[in-house]
């Protein structure tokens, strides 16, 4: 049996954190036991934390623990570290749901010893036919076709207690938690079995915005820790590209405006980089905190 922890960090979820603790309370489990689920609420203003309470007294397996001011998804990520107990930790952002067997698949990997952390596969429920919607969509399918060939992790992942914290400047966590676990030796395994369903950003000052975020937090890893996530090397996003063009030619509009706007992305993380920006506590892209098709 697989003992595991799983992390939530919220902030303001109440959108989503219900929905979230009773799907993870209704997985499948067959080798893998949730021992506890501890959910580290940074400064919510809205009815987060009275949700999970809510939920805690249902089942004593979920705890909330509450920072006073947000400071971060990598200073909750420590919190944390901090309280679980179990040697397996499944970390699964806030605003994403998983499928009923989703844990169980992300963890079965761990009867391996050499394996030392999992990821899991997002799926958008946007949709495809907008612009916005497919562009969410392309950028997941991307990550997915490289995951395949050289994994990097997203939205849902699992590891090995290790590591007792993580720097409180990282934007990236799982990439950085990658990093590390790989640097102590172990394999990491991309599992895309174990689906997580997420919403990409619906308008164009989310998408900017998340992307500029993401974008910096990798190449801060890339100039500054000397580390390189496989969807950061150009000839991998564009094998991933001509595959796509060849199944959906009649979308290369879209997949060329979804190009322009990562490059934006781009240019606007080296600027923060070069200027020494801060993205450890960032700017919510609200457009993607509704999960309301399930």
């Amino acid at each position: 049996m697989i003992r595991v922890s799983v992390g939530i960090c919220a902030y303001n979820e109440e959108r989503t954190i219900g929905k979230l603790l009773q799907r993870l309370l209704d997985q499948k489990l067959r080798k893998v036991s949730i021992d506890e689920i501890i959910v580290i609420s940074s400064g919510s203003t809205d009815k987060t934390d009275d949700i999970v309470r809510m939920f805690s007294k249902e089942d004593d397996r979920i705890t909330l623990l509450r920072q006073k001011r947000r400071e971060g998804k990598a200073s909750a990520i420590n919190m944390f570290l901090k309280y679980a107990n179990n040697s397996v930790c499944v970390l699964e952002s806030a605003d994403t749901l998983p499928e009923f067997d989703a844990i169980e698949k992300l963890c079965l990997p761990f009867l391996d010893e050499s394996v030392g952390m999992t990821g899991g596969r997002p799926v958008p429920i946007n949709d495809k036919n907008t612009f916005m919607g497919y562009v969410g969509h392309l950028i997941w399918e991307l990550h997915h076709q490289i995951s395949l060939k050289s994994p990097k992790f997203g939205e849902m992942i699992a590891f090995r207690k290790v590591i007792d914290s993580i720097p409180k400047n990282i934007a990236v966590d799982e990439a950085w938690i990658e990093a590390t676990i790989k640097r102590r030796g172990y394999k990491v395994v991309y599992v895309p079995e174990a689906i997580c369903y997420n919403k990409a950003p619906e308008n164009l000052r989310d998408f900017i915005k998340q992307r500029r975020r993401i974008n910096f937090g990798h190449l801060y890893l890339k100039y500054k820790l000397k580390y390189e996530v496989s969807t950061m090397r150009s000839f991998n996003v564009l094998k991933g590209l001509v595959k796509i063009i060849c199944k959906e030619p009649n979308k290369l509009h879209y997949i060329m405006g979804a190009t322009l706007l990562e490059a934006v992305g781009k240019m606007l993380a080296y600027y923060d980089l070069l200027v020494g920006k801060d993205h450890a506590v960032w700017d919510i892209a609200e457009s993607t905190k509704e999960l309301s098709f399930i």
